[in-house]
């Protein structure tokens, strides 16, 4: 079936879909967005209801093969030491993201003059800062402004309280003399826009039931429907449609709710599917002009996949920390190793992020990544009584370099439930990594020490948090040369002069620190060119 054609085309309604939705509202053109998942209602937040712990491990798991959902794609992930996670619908990873919003820095967009590895970007902090603030103001984001390790800015709101674990973790920041600040969270600490404040529920993963938390269901979706942005949900597009004559892309084909397989033809097509599912989409959509797939001349579609790889500390007080009360992941960061030193025997650097406790069922299952219950009998009564309620941990947050070899590939077996090859993830921690991961696991031993804790806790062992592939970036990145980028320096694919690219793929190197802010002032900065370049776009 044929659909009316449209202006644009955008796939995907998570962060960046939606930012760039809005950027371009105001050329008046029509929009259309396809998303493969559903809108959930706020009624059907797993947060509003009493087992709500349970749909972490089952229907609301942030990992897509144990949730087995019909909109999700299964991800083989058996040569990987991460395992992707993401959620499928309106709003994207936002639903169950935590919030967490630091800027990157100047120094990340300049990793290859600084310090000889990776690339630079083709665009710099100083380019995406206007992008940034404007979205800042439409997500709602709460901090203190100040910080010395960025240039200046101040957030709208006020910095959501960090609690007597903050307040604990900051006096052994002090003691060594360590940089560290509370954090920039899209998480409101007063009513604001018709919002509600935070309530402190620690649900953040399983929908805000209180509205607080700036995904894009709360933030943008409501203006862009009200706005007339046409929204169609269980839409999943199996291929972008090219023009062997003319190189342009010319619309998709997707799959409705009932797996039937309709055309939808469009002037332009943003693709916003994140850094795993843009790649496959591209990888899938060969043709006589493409046949390595979409926009792929230069052969690096899914290739140097970069994760955050994350390992924790938790020290054990004398006092009970309260960190069950708050944004799961909000309180404190520390970026006080985040640039290049030479003398510690790696390059770049890692954040320290305090991180609050989770909810008892959770922290006895293993809690996020790790995956090691608790033991039953008197020693699970032990840690529940002794030690849960007297934890404080940091996050250690690394900069994973670009490497060819960690990529996205399509799996010859696997599809999902419309007979679509689903991705394939080979990635391996490189050796600058692993020292990074054992720098800060030291230094995080000494912050908890010196804030007084009576015991330390590791994991015991070299491996990183299993389910840590919130973060996916690098796999369709951008650049001025063609042979070594897939989009230029404004997301237009090279290949294809109407195709742009808004997500976290285009980006070329991972920096530190949790990446949905830049998604986002990408996707706005994307728009913005988009506009400023109208008469000549597909020059």
């Amino acid at each position: 079936m044929k659909n009316e054609p449209v202006d644009v085309l955008i796939i995907g309604a998570g962060a960046s879909g939606a930012a760039i939705a809005w950027s371009l509202l105001e050329t008046r053109m029509r929009i259309l967005c396809l998303e493969q998942g559903g809108h959930l209602q706020d009624k059907d937040f797993p947060s509003r209801r009493d087992d709500y712990e349970l749909s972490r491990y089952s229907y609301f798991s942030v990992d897509p093969n144990v949730r087995g959902a019909k909109e999700d794609y299964p991800i083989n992930n058996s040569d990987s030491c991460i395992a992707p996670v993401n959620w499928n619908g309106v709003g994207g990873s936002t639903m169950n993201f935590l919030g967490h919003w630091p800027r990157m820095k100047p120094s990340d967009f300049r990793a290859k003059t600084l310090d000889g590895v990776a690339e630079d970007w083709p665009i710099d902090y100083a380019t995406l800062e206007p992008f940034y603030e404007a979205n800042d103001r439409n997500t709602g984001v709460s901090g203190l402004g100040g910080n010395p390790a960025y240039p200046d800015y101040t957030p709208d709101l006020p910095p959501i309280p960090i609690g007597t674990l903050g307040q604990t973790l900051a006096k052994g920041f002090n003691e060594k003399g360590w940089h560290w600040w509370p954090s920039d969270v899209s998480i409101l600490s007063q009513d604001h826009d018709g919002r509600q404040k935070c309530v402190n529920a620690g649900t953040c993963d399983l929908g805000c039931a209180a509205g607080a938390k700036g995904g894009t269901n709360f933030t943008y979706w409501p203006i862009l429907e009200n706005a007339g942005v046409e929204l169609r949900t269980h839409a999943r597009v199996a291929e972008i449609l090219v023009d062997s004559d003319t190189g342009f892309a010319t619309g998709v084909l997707y799959f409705d709710k009932d797996g039937q397989l309709h055309e939808q033809r469009a002037e332009m097509v943003v693709v916003a599917c994140n850094g795993i599912g843009t790649p496959r989409l591209l990888l899938n959509s060969k043709s006589k002009a493409f046949p390595d797939g979409l926009a792929n001349r230069s052969g690096l579609v899914g290739k140097n996949l970069m994760f955050h790889p994350l390992t924790g500390v938790a020290g054990v007080f004398d006092k009970p920390m309260r960190g069950h009360e708050g944004p799961m992941a909000c309180s404190i960061l520390s970026q006080e190793f985040y640039e290049s030193d030479p003398a510690r025997g790696f390059v770049r650097g890692y954040g320290l992020h305090s991180g609050r406790s989770t909810t008892p069922m959770t922290f006895a299952l293993g809690g996020y990544g790790i995956d090691n219950p608790i033991p039953w009998g008197q020693e699970h009564r032990r840690i529940m009584d002794d030690v849960y309620p007297y934890l404080a941990g940091l996050t250690v947050v690394t900069e994973d370099l670009p490497e060819e070899v960690n990529c996205v590939t399509l799996d010859p077996d696997l599809k999902d439930s419309d007979g679509i090859p689903a991705p394939k993830i080979t990635y391996r921690l490189g050796e600058n990594t692993k020292k990074m991961l054992k720098h800060g696991e030291e230094k995080a031993k000494e912050v908890l020490l010196a804030a007084g804790a009576k015991e330390v806790l590791t994991k015991g062992d070299d491996t990183v948090w299993w389910r840590a592939g919130w973060h996916q970036m690098g796999t369709c990145r951008m650049g001025h040369d063609p042979e070594t980028s897939v989009v230029n320096a404004w997301g237009r694919s090279h290949d294809v002069k109407n195709l742009f690219i808004v997500d976290g793929s285009i980006f070329v190197t991972s920096a530190a620190v949790n990446p949905t802010s830049t998604i986002q002032a990408l996707a706005l900065y994307i728009g913005d060119s988009i506009k400023n370049n109208f008469e000549t776009l597909f020059d």
